[in-house]
């Protein structure tokens, strides 16, 4: 499986997860299969409060969900309308400990009620 992880650095899988999707400096397209990851830089990480623009900034990469560390409502109904699955990560924590949890079922879907509401979350 292909996962979009925005992250902070490029570190590869000890790339650190973002807290705000839409802000984050880069996205790690990681194969849960082939172990093998690579960083894109988010092109629209600089945009006002509200205006993220993920299908733009993610637009022609291949992955199956995203895992995110925070997501604004916004963001989260574009994903989810062109049929992106958003999952949580609450930890802070590095795209390899995400990659773990993807794969033993223990995060949740992102939905409107745990969705950031503003930077204060």
């Amino acid at each position: 499986m292909k996962v979009c992880i925005p992250v902070n650095n490029n570190n590869g899988h000890e790339s650190e997860v973002c807290r705000h999707f839409g802000s984050a400096p880069f996205f790690m397209i990681a194969d849960t299969d082939s172990t093998t990851c690579s960083a894109i830089a988010n092109n629209n990480a600089h945009h006002a409060h509200g205006m993220c623009q993920p299908l733009k900034a993610l637009a022609g990469l291949d992955f199956d969900c995203i895992i995110v560390g925070g997501i604004g409502m916004g963001a989260l109904m574009k994903l989810q309308n062109s049929g992106v699955q958003v999952f949580l990560s609450r930890e802070e924590g590095t795209v390899k400990q995400a990659l773990d949890a993807i794969k033993n079922g223990s995060l949740e879907k992102v939905t409107p009620d745990n969705a950031c509401a503003g930077h204060g979350h």
